[in-house]
Parts: structure tokens; sequence; C-alpha cells
């Protein structure tokens, strides 16, 4: 089920318009640290998403934009065989899906320690360096929602 304090307040939930913005900056700041595992070569659709998800933020991109460039970016995953490459083209979808569903974000911070742990890296490093991340605004929302069942088990 849906955790309702991420609806927009503009949709009768509890979200503001910043905090949202907050949640894709920090989202988009997750997958940009893993992007890296992907490895040499970066998928220009992974790139255009991160694009799409920042332009979005600064008002130049639609909420349809941000999920076309969220399913090219899952597209990717889709045709990736190497398990880190996909977590990495999933937390980038994931990212730029935020514009459309605000808790999309916690599946960016997921995937990305996914693209960590199946690199060999350290997943408690990487989460506390996500948990740093976190606006004083949203850091309270993000980490009680991290509770979730979905999202302990990496």
């Amino acid at each position: 089920m849906r955790d309702k304090r991420f609806i927009r307040d503009h949709r009768g939930g509890p979200l503001k318009k910043e905090q949202h913005y907050q949640l894709i900056r920090w989202a988009c700041d997750c997958s940009e640290n893993v992007l890296y595992f992907f490895g040499e070569r970066i998928d220009g659709r992974l790139k255009n998403a991160l694009d799409v998800a920042h332009a979005w933020e600064d008002g130049n991109a639609s909420v349809g934009d941000a999920r076309n460039a969220s399913l090219g970016a899952i597209a990717v995953a889709r045709e990736y065989s190497n398990p880190t490459a996909i977590a990495v083209a999933c937390s980038v979808g994931h990212a730029v899906a935020t514009a459309h569903m605000a808790d999309h974000s916690l599946g960016a911070a997921w995937y990305a320690l996914k693209a960590v742990k199946n690199s060999g890296k350290s997943v408690d490093a990487e989460r506390k360096w996500q948990n740093e991340q976190l606006p004083p605004e949203i850091k309270e929302l993000v980490l009680t929602a991290r509770k979730a069942k979905r999202f302990q088990k990496i």
C-alpha cells in the first residue's frame, strides 16, 4: 500500500511542493552517486533521464516528459544482463519517476544500494551517505518510510 505521506498537497496529501523537489533532488543524488558502476560507457537514456529530472525540478519539463524518460531508463535495465548495471538503470528510472510519484525517490535510493551491493562495496557506507544528503525538511519522512518492509532488505 502506498505511503500517503508522499502524496502532494494539491492531490489531498500532506507533501508540499518544495518537499517534492527535495525528494527528486535527493533521488537524483543517489542515482548519480552510483552511475559510474554502470560501466565505462553510460547509456545516453540514463543521462537523459537525469537531465529531465533536473529540468522538471526547474519547471522546464512536464511530468509526462519525466514518465517517458523513466521508461527509457527502465528499457536500459531490461537490455542488460549485468545485475549492477540493471540496478543503476532502475535507480535512475525511479529518480526521474519521482516527478510523477514522490515515493519513487525511495526506489531510486534502494536500487542505488543494490548496485553498491552488487559491486561488492559497502552498503552501510552508501546508506549513511544517502542519509547525510537528506535535507532536514524530508529527513524524517524518508527515514521512517525506509523502515518499511520493502526497503529493509538489500
